[in-house]
């Protein structure tokens, strides 16, 4: 009787015992991080692997914790050799440093590598990688060269030299940058035929990149037709290999303006000007669809309700449907002066 109860009691134990083991691993996994997290293991602080970070942890626990030197070297893992080691004055480095302030101040723009040869002319046997670490030591780095654009334009591409004669002759393209209200990015891009200044195109996205560009002018292909030249400035996305091929493969001229003269395609300046004083900067956008329905109503409004001084204050609407097959020889209409020319005579 008294066995079968220590068996019981043994076997309740035991049980027991895995019921807290297992209820011990739940709750070890309760609130840990899954796999692949970039901290799995939870924030740990930095190992100490150079002699010199040991060195100065081995300082704080003798002068600030109190503790003995040869406690504080064996928590840190620190030989107290290394510990008391003395390091020598090498003059020579300190010459090599000297040396290099005054190269670098006599061939500015240089890198160490160039500083390793000037050094070996003067007959110093130094190591390239040595030469690097005092280059680096001493702060003398050079600064990152601005990486320059692949300017393609220049100024005969101007919309006042090349002046667009007939209906997709010239189209002009361009973007402009606005936000919504949670402060996120919004870039529009607007394509606009300068003869008939017609908007042919005004998407807007959070980013836009150069296949996106091409996917909007097979789009606007389609619809109106090859154009005779785009013009444009030089920004990356214009200026793509992507971009490049497109317009080769349908043998369309590019007419990039200088840089930094935005007033050489004025057309497009003109109409984002307008479109954000009219239109962007006195609505707030709420999303991006948001962005793209008010987008849309306003390319409408452009095109067929706003009047334009430039042909003869009509809609571009209007103006493209008068122009008859062969628009070529058109032009637009100047606005005649209401004033009178006044007539001198200048006698016989």
């Amino acid at each position: 009787m008294a066995a079968s109860v220590r068996r019981d009691k043994g076997a309740g134990d035991g049980a027991n015992e895995g019921v807290g083991e297992r209820k011990c691993a739940v709750e070890k996994d309760r609130g840990a991080a899954g796999h692949g997290h970039r901290r799995a293991k939870g924030p740990e602080p930095k190992k100490l692997v150079s002699p010199a970070g040991k060195r100065r942890a081995v300082h704080y626990l003798c002068d600030e914790r109190s503790y003995a030197e040869r406690n504080a070297c064996r928590l840190a893992q620190q030989p107290r050799s290394t510990q008391r080691y003395q390091a020598r004055i090498d003059y020579e480095e300190r010459r090599i440093r000297k040396r290099l302030h005054e190269l670098a101040k006599k061939h500015p723009g240089s890198g160490y590598r160039r500083m390793t040869r000037l050094l070996r002319r003067e007959g110093l046997h130094v190591n390239r990688k040595r030469v690097q670490r005092l280059w680096r030591e001493e702060g003398l780095r050079n600064p990152l060269r601005k990486r320059q654009k692949r300017a393609r334009g220049h100024s005969g591409n101007s919309c006042a030299v090349k002046k667009a004669e007939y209906k997709n002759h010239v189209w002009c393209w361009d973007f402009t940058m606005d936000e919504t209200s949670d402060g996120r990015r919004l870039k529009w891009f607007s394509v606009v035929d300068e003869f008939t200044r017609e908007c042919l195109a005004l998407e807007v996205e959070r980013r836009m990149k150069a296949k996106d560009v091409v996917a909007i002018l097979t789009w606007l292909e389609a619809k109106h037709g090859t154009p005779g030249a785009i013009r444009s400035d030089n920004g990356p996305e214009f200026i793509a290999r992507a971009i490049q091929r497109w317009l080769a493969a349908r043998k369309i001229a590019p007419m990039y303006i200088a840089p930094g003269s935005p007033w050489e395609n004025g057309y497009s300046e003109s109409f984002n000007s307008r479109m954000k004083a009219e239109f962007a900067d006195r609505e707030v956008f709420d999303s991006l669809l948001e962005a793209k329905v008010l987008g849309a109503e306003y390319q409408r409004y452009w095109n067929q309700e706003r009047l334009h001084s430039g042909i003869g204050y009509k809609t571009p609407a209007e103006f493209a449907a008068e122009l008859g097959p062969d628009s070529a020889t058109l032009r637009p209409p100047q606005v005649r002066s209401t004033q009178q020319p006044t007539l001198i005579s200048t006698g016989t």
